[in-house]
C-alpha cells in the first residue's frame, strides 16, 4: 500500500508575507486568497513564523469601543472615543511582527501524512513546509 506524503497534499505555491508588512494588508491577503493563514518569511524566504486569522482577530481585540447612548438621534460617548481613534491608528501601523506566531512546527515533505495528524493532534495546529 502506498503512503501519502505531505508533498501529497501541500500547497506548492505558498503566499508569504515580511514581519515588516502591515496587519492591514495581512488582512486583505487572507481575505482575497480566502485563506487562515500565512507564512512569515525573512529576506532569504526562510520561515520565520505564522501569521493568522486568530492572531488578527487577538489584536484587534485590542481595540476598545468606546461605550455611547442615542438620544434623539445623537450619539453621547461615555468615554472618551479619542482614546479608540487613537488605537485603531496604532492598529492600522501595526506589523506583522507585532501579531505573528515564532514557535512554527513544521514538517518536510516527505512525512507521512499519518504522521502529520498525530503532530496536529498533539500540537493543535500545523502547516506543511516545502
Amino acid at each position: 500500500m502506498c503512503k501519502m506524503l505531505a508533498k501529497d497534499i501541500m500547497t506548492r505555491e505558498v503566499i508569504a508575507v515580511n514581519k515588516n508588512d502591515s496587519l492591514e494588508e495581512v488582512a486583505r491577503i487572507l481575505l482575497k486568497e480566502k485563506i487562515s493563514g500565512v507564512p512569515v518569511v525573512d529576506a532569504d524566504r526562510h520561515v520565520i513564523g505564522i501569521v493568522t486569522e486568530k492572531d488578527l482577530i487577538v489584536k484587534a481585540s485590542e481595540l476598545k469601543m468606546p461605550f455611547y447612548v442615542t438620544l434623539f438621534d445623537s450619539i453621547i460617548f461615555l468615554e472618551n472615543p479619542i482614546r479608540f481613534n487613537n488605537n485603531l491608528k496604532k492598529f492600522t501601523a501595526s506589523q506583522v511582527n507585532d501579531a505573528m506566531t515564532s514557535r512554527v512546527i513544521m514538517v518536510e515533505e516527505d512525512t507521512e501524512v499519518s504522521r502529520i495528524v498525530e503532530i496536529m493532534q498533539e500540537k493543535q495546529g500545523i502547516r506543511i513546509k516545502n
